[in-house]
């Protein structure tokens, strides 16, 4: 068989599989979406306690079941009803997501972390467990916290979050679950380097978009002597090298200074035409911040301390911290 012809049959077969299931994603969200409509706009008729009462999911379930089959449940029908209120005529469901993304999104009571991770789903192109995972990591919240505008925050929940800077691409905290080390174990530094690698996958999804893994232990020679940057990245969209430095006790000073020395032989020795300068990354248990301020005194810009924690946090701490943040933007 010709090579080319079998590369070209494939090539067709799976565009033509692919526009398949975009086109039944899109038909799925189309029908679940108007009968989501159909059962508000009864309920909003009057007519609910003449005929089904409170009872009206139930017994629409169970007839449905009867005519036709399976996929009719009472959850699901909740559901339906869900996205139509959360999605209406005026903002109809995208399909560039999928039903389950949908109803994953629906959990989500604040509207504005609702919108975020809508449009970071179709903006990164998550998957369910992505989405998930995210959602427990609690990534809006970190990252509204982190917000010094309000307009910054309207922009969070409108657009998904932005890489254009340096900025963008560091959290305050990034969180280690997925490793899945016991509460009492401690880890050395290079243990937890080791085990990051090995979960390279969720590390790049929390890590965030645009990361490319490099190395790690990365060798560079600076007056005969020898240093290892212990992870190496490449981020794609902002075209420069991320230099991340992994501590297991508080950040002293001279790590901060470290991590410069890393910036500046990697800004004039490493790169090359079109990279812009690199991005330095700390990341620690705990952090002094006012030991970092002094530290970073006059250093570049590029350069961060962040903390990271080994469990998910807590979600209703969070809320209440961003809570009290917001209250301080509207001042």
């Amino acid at each position: 068989m010709p090579e080319r012809l079998l590369d070209r049959v494939s090539k067709r077969y799976l565009q033509g599989s692919a526009q398949a299931i975009r086109s039944v994603n899109s038909t799925i969200i189309d029908t679940y979406w108007d009968i989501g409509r159909y059962i508000v706009e009864y309920e909003q008729g009057g007519n609910v306690r003449a005929v089904y009462g409170k009872r009206v999911l139930d017994k629409l379930s169970e007839d449905l079941t009867l005519r036709h089959g399976r996929g009719f449940s009472r959850s699901n029908l909740s559901y339906m009803r869900k996205v139509y209120t959360l999605y209406p005529i005026c903002e109809k469901a995208s399909h560039k997501l999928t039903w389950s993304h949908y109803c994953e999104l629906s959990k989500i009571d604040d509207d504005a972390e609702r919108a975020f991770y809508y449009h970071q789903s179709i903006n990164d192109n998550w998957s369910i467990p992505e989405l998930k995972r995210q959602k427990k990591a609690a990534l809006y919240l970190n990252l509204a916290l982190s917000t010094e505008k309000l307009d910054d925050l309207v922009r969070l929940s409108e657009q998904g979050q932005a890489i254009v800077k340096a900025e963008d691409v560091v959290k305050d905290t990034y969180f280690f679950e997925f490793l899945k080390i016991p509460e009492p174990y401690l880890v050395s530094e290079t243990d937890l380097e080791d085990r990051l690698i090995e979960a390279l996958q969720p590390f790049l999804l929390e890590l965030g978009k645009g990361f490319a893994y490099v190395g790690k232990q990365y060798r560079i020679v600076l007056n005969n002597t020898v240093y290892r940057v212990d992870l190496v990245f490449y981020h794609r969209i902002l075209k420069c090298f991320v230099l991340i430095d992994l501590k297991i006790d508080d950040v002293q000073h001279y790590d901060i200074g470290q991590m410069n020395m890393y910036l500046g032989y990697f800004a004039t020795e490493m790169n090359t035409e079109g990279d812009n300068p690199p991005i330095g990354i700390i990341m620690s248990r705990e952090r002094d911040d006012l030991l970092v301020e002094h530290a970073t005194y006059g250093m570049s810009s590029q350069l961060f301390v962040s903390k990271y924690q080994l469990y998910l946090p807590n979600r209703d701490e969070l809320r209440r911290m961003l809570d009290e943040h917001l209250s301080t933007l509207d001042d």
